[in-house]
């Protein structure tokens, strides 16, 4: 078994798989360094990685008994998975399936080697309730717009595809490791990385960490509806880390869901919908990964470009754009490697539509940050903010940072915890703090454009901008 995105024992559909087929199954997780190598030393998601597969190296040896563990090894996954797996002699490999395309160039190449040694590589869906072509239109083609999608993703969805493997009946078929593989998961320090601060974030890893977030979830699910778009509340469920690297089932928690009546519970089964429409845009139409717009016209936009635009760049990135909730959301991200879905939306639309910025500058940089990026999901979201993807917002709407802000944030809470210095201004400029009397800027101790930056560019003469800039390829 080559556990990969799914670092759990409990209804892991390629470890029920391998181990109801073999009499004995080894358990092997590889650091790749085709991964590894090209990452900041600081990265929250492989301290998460790496302290997960301790977890389930712990898992394995309660479940499986004296001697047996997780191999986990480092190395280019393509050239180690095969070679362990020879050196172990088995006459298959077992995983769960990966529709990113470097995945799927890496599966190519462990395929191609592991048949020169006479090994099978068998993969199944794990991932994703309904995958690739599962879900099609009555015309046999794949969706491109959410809301039919997901009313055939409801319909087809019942308890066959939600219930769970039993993992647990066949534990005893767990192999002991042999002499020479049964060195313990290397520690972060051994892997090239430092710690982060993810210890202080609430982000326990683990299979055990995504069963205590969604316990909490559970009991807070029902007014998921009414709380989601609120950044300064509990509404989220924060397993979206879980779900990324599979140390949460997707099918328990669509099964949590689709058991509850309640709008939130159905508000956030939909969520889980789109995490899937996402997944199959991406098997089905590669070109999005492939940093390609899924509406082909959208390509001709003309971005801004130059030293000018790098600047404005990186003002977006450090949180100096003037205007508060996009620069809190940025200072989320930066400091916590998460950010709220309403803010994403914010943060994305104001870079494309206020900035003029390529949408695919953005998606790198949250691809760089953000501690549950997946390509799919991010791919999807920031075509879905720039317009130029599947069901994506029209490309004349664009979200104005202050009234949003005026919106889901009306008190503030959210944004003075990463804008403290704004903490004295009066709440109905707040959001657009160039706005204030001088008297209550001087009441507050804010001297704008040295305590907090005046505004990069004016919204209403962006927005003007963006719809030419958009008119050229409606035309």
């Amino acid at each position: 078994m080559w556990f990969r995105r799914d670092l759990r024992l409990a209804d892991n559909a390629a470890l029920f798989h391998a181990l109801k087929a073999a009499p004995q199954v080894h358990c092997a997780f590889v650091f790749d360094s085709a991964i590894l190598d090209v990452l900041p030393r600081q990265d929250r998601r492989v301290e998460f990685i790496r302290d997960s597969a301790d977890e389930l190296d712990e898992a394995l040896r309660q479940a499986g008994g004296p001697g047996t563990g997780l191999l986990a090894i480092r190395g280019d996954a393509a050239e180690e998975l095969p070679r362990l797996a020879a050196r172990l002699g088995v006459e298959a490999v077992f995983a769960s399936h990966d529709d990113e395309p470097a995945a799927l160039q890496r599966d190519r190449l462990v395929r191609e080697r592991l048949s020169a040694a006479g090994i099978a590589l068998h993969t199944f869906k794990d991932q994703v309730v309904f995958e690739r072509e599962e879900v099609l239109t009555q015309a046999g083609k794949p969706y491109s717009v959410f809301t039919p999608y997901s009313r055939a993703w409801l319909a087809k969805l019942d308890a066959f595809y939600l219930r769970a493997y039993p993992v647990e009946r066949y534990a005893g078929r767990l192999a002991a490791r042999p002499e020479g593989l049964r060195a313990p998961v290397p520690s972060l320090e051994a892997l090239g990385f430092s710690r982060t601060n993810l210890g202080e974030l609430p982000i326990p890893p683990g299979a055990s960490g995504g069963q205590a977030l969604l316990e909490d979830f559970a009991g807070r699910i029902d007014r998921y509806d009414s709380l989601r778009d609120l950044p300064a509340v509990k509404g989220p469920s924060y397993l979206g880390v879980h779900l990324r690297f599979g140390t949460v089932s997707i099918r328990q928690l669509a099964s949590v869901a689709h058991a509850r009546a309640s709008t939130g519970a159905q508000t956030w089964l939909k969520e889980l919908a789109w995490r899937d429409f996402y997944f199959q845009v991406l098997a089905n139409f590669p070109q999005v990964g492939e940093g390609r717009s899924f509406k082909a016209e959208y390509d001709r936009i003309a971005w801004e470009e130059g030293p000018q635009a790098q600047a404005l760049f990186e003002a977006w990135c450090e949180g100096r754009t003037g205007y508060p909730l996009v620069d809190a959301a940025m200072a989320q991200i930066n400091q916590t490697g998460y950010m709220h879905n309403r803010l994403r939306m914010v943060t994305a639309s104001f870079l494309c539509k206020d900035l003029g910025i390529d949408w695919r500058w953005g998606e790198r940089y949250f691809a760089l940050k953000l501690n549950d990026y997946e390509l799919a999901s991010n791919n999807g979201g920031w075509q879905w903010a720039s317009s130029s993807g599947c069901d994506a917002q029209p490309w004349f709407r664009i979200f104005n940072p202050v009234s949003q802000g005026e919106r889901f944030d009306p008190e503030g809470k959210f944004t003075l915890r990463y804008l403290p210095q704004l903490a004295m201004l009066p709440k109905k400029v707040l959001h657009a703090p160039w706005t204030a009397r001088p008297a209550d800027l001087e009441a507050a101790g804010v001297v704008l454009g040295r305590d907090y930056p005046l505004p990069i560019v004016d919204h209403a003469q962006a927005r003007e901008a963006t719809l030419r800039r958009y008119a050229v390829v409606k035309t």
